[in-house]
């Protein structure tokens, strides 16, 4: 007896349906066992993240979002590496702030064997839950610094006063709070006074120095820590799980864009660009590239500490480049674009603690090139102006040529010019084979009238 097809499409239906139910289900058991394995690692989990080059906006993201990621995770803690030689000051605060205020213990850690915690680097390292340094690392060195381009600028008493007060007030209100030594930490701002790791551990700067980040974890694992708050928070870190937190692919860019150096280049290639397309229009890649930069800079300009001087600066030196080439000055209008251009590019970025800004070496580097640039180009556009057009009617106005025919005032006749044949009309009678000169040009028709002819020079 022969099976029912029907029926027996049924029950390959259902049999298909009871496996695919079956799989969904032990494929959702796993992954609550995954899960459930997952929040076990949390917590001991440790986050780690890496200040490791000059502080700076960026950066200061970078270390706010890690924050905020690792509070999200539920991390037991957060491990800072710093190797750095300072930064800007407002992107130091940034970081300090959100060192304060994080729901989960920071330890910050100055390694490897022969990096550093300087100037901003220090109160980073001050602010941190547990501060701790690695063999062979120093910090400190935290005296503000008003410099351009590397060269320290010199301020009167009362500025310099003012600033060091401030500095000092922001250092002890952190240090009084972590239970530090706020008297030996301002000597970093006062004296300059850099420390090594065993001089910032007997000094009651640091908690602790360890070799590497496992013999960190270990010394930290069931330590009772103070938060800023006051609190009291145990540290489990029996069986540490870590989490590198990346700078992501953006900040590394923005990174790049946001270095003084940086910066400025694409200032002035923005400017030389836009400048270049007005004065050549048609060129299309030098506005491109000049747009673009143009943007960049904008959005580092939201970013960075831009002194409003320094770009007023750079603007008159572009129009003292383009008077130069426009009125006989013997080089004073150049040399004036020149000074006022290096000026503007060290007064670029303004970073009242630490020396940040653009260097002299590449303001030099760029700035004089950029001022041979800009007079050729405006050179140029001035003596296109007094060029004759080489196309269109224009190009025959002035033109001499031969008459094939004769004919009288306010008639019409044939003429040969540059090889072709023209209908023209002249003011003045017209014999054949005369020479005539063509005056404009109306439509398909020339006025001319009798060229003059030197005479030839008689014995």
């Amino acid at each position: 007896m022969s099976a029912d097809p029907d029926a027996l499409r049924g029950r390959t239906f259902l049999v298909a349906a009871l496996c695919i139910g079956l799989g969904l289900l032990v494929a959702n058991q796993a992954v609550f066992a995954g899960e459930a394995q997952t929040d076990t690692n949390h917590t001991d989990l440790v986050e780690d993240l890496k200040i490791d080059r000059e502080i700076e906006p960026v950066l200061a993201t970078y270390i706010d979002e890690g924050i905020a990621d690792a509070s999200n995770r539920n991390a037991s803690l957060i491990l800072i590496t710093m190797d750095t030689p300072g930064g800007l000051s407002d992107s130091m605060k940034d970081i300090v702030q959100h060192i304060l205020s994080s729901h989960v213990p920071i330890v910050v850690y100055v390694s490897p064997t022969g990096s550093r915690g300087a100037s901003a680097g220090f109160f980073i390292l001050l602010s941190a839950d547990v501060a701790a340094m690695a063999p062979g690392t120093h910090t400190g060195a935290a005296s503000p610094v008003i410099a351009i381009g590397g060269w320290t600028l010199a301020v009167d008493e009362v500025m310099k006063r003012k600033i060091f007060n401030d500095t000092e007030a922001f250092l002890r209100s952190v240090t009084e709070k972590r239970g530090r030594n706020p008297s030996l930490a301002e000597t970093a701002v006062t004296d300059a006074k850099a420390f090594t790791e065993r001089e910032a551990q007997d000094g009651k700067l640091i908690d602790l120095i360890a070799t590497n980040t496992d013999d960190l974890l270990r010394e930290l694992n069931g330590r009772t820590i103070t938060r800023f708050d006051g609190s009291k928070v145990q540290l489990n870190l029996a069986h540490p799980a870590h989490f590198v937190f990346e700078l992501s692919a953006r900040q590394k860019f923005l990174a790049r864009i946001v270095e003084p150096d940086m910066f400025f280049l694409l200032l002035i290639v923005a400017a030389l660009g836009i400048y270049t397309e007005f004065t050549h229009p048609g060129m299309i890649a030098p506005g491109v590239i000049g747009a673009v930069s143009a943007v960049l800079v904008l959005y580092a300009m939201h970013l960075l500490p831009v002194n409003i001087a320094g770009l007023l600066l750079i603007f008159v030196a572009l129009g003292l480049f383009v008077l130069e080439a426009k009125y006989t000055s013997h080089g004073v209008l150049a040399i004036g674009g020149i000074v006022s251009m290096l000026l503007g590019a060290l007064f670029l970025i303004r970073s009242p603690l630490t020396a940040g800004g653009v260097s002299l070496g590449v303001a030099v580097a760029v700035t004089l090139p950029f001022a041979a640039l800009t007079v050729f180009l405006m050179r140029m556009v001035l003596r296109s102006r007094t060029w004759k057009p080489a196309t269109g009617k224009e190009e025959m106005i002035g033109k001499t040529g031969i008459a094939i025919s004769s004919f009288r005032t306010g008639s019409s006749g044939m003429i040969r010019v540059s090889g072709e044949l023209w209908n023209a009309v002249s003011t003045q009678d017209i014999a054949e084979g005369m020479p005539v000169k063509v005056l404009r040009v109306e439509g398909l028709k020339l006025h001319v009238e009798p060229a003059k002819v030197p005479e030839l020079a008689r014995n």
